[in-house]
């Protein structure tokens, strides 16, 4: 079955392990994955990933402040199945979840090429301050 044919499968906090998400972050990021990610997916509001077949080819997370706060953190999908609108399902996924379950804003921080994906997906631009530590 070719790539294109591939049905994509989404599920909510499925908790993958690292070895799942470790080749397609690197592939996507050019780094290795640097987390815990049972440590992170344990304290997130919600998670989302997408799966070719056994394949794990997509991953967000929702991380809150316990309150009415959540920010999207991690959008990523593998090369191999980019612009087919995997990492927009899964942002209107975990958005859906986080709303049930009680969050009323969605944060996400993003760099200026990603403006168009972002706003495609319902997010508007707010001014926001960061600091590297």
């Amino acid at each position: 079955m070719a790539q294109t044919e591939v049905d994509i499968v989404y599920r909510l906090d499925p908790f993958p392990s690292e070895e799942e998400l470790a080749p397609f972050w690197r592939a996507a990021w050019g780094d290795d994955w640097g987390g815990d990610l049972a440590f992170i997916l344990t304290r997130s509001l919600t998670h989302a990933c997408a799966y070719a077949g056994d394949r794990m080819v997509g991953y967000v997370n929702v991380a809150w402040d316990g309150g009415v706060h959540a920010f999207l953190l991690d959008t990523t999908v593998d090369p191999e199945f980019q612009r087919r609108g995997i990492a927009k399902e899964l942002v209107r996924r975990v958005a859906d979840a986080a709303r049930e379950r009680g969050a009323q804003w969605l944060h996400v921080d993003y760099e200026e090429t990603l403006d168009g994906f972002y706003r495609a997906c319902g997010f508007r631009p707010t001014a926001a301050g960061l600091i590297r530590l």
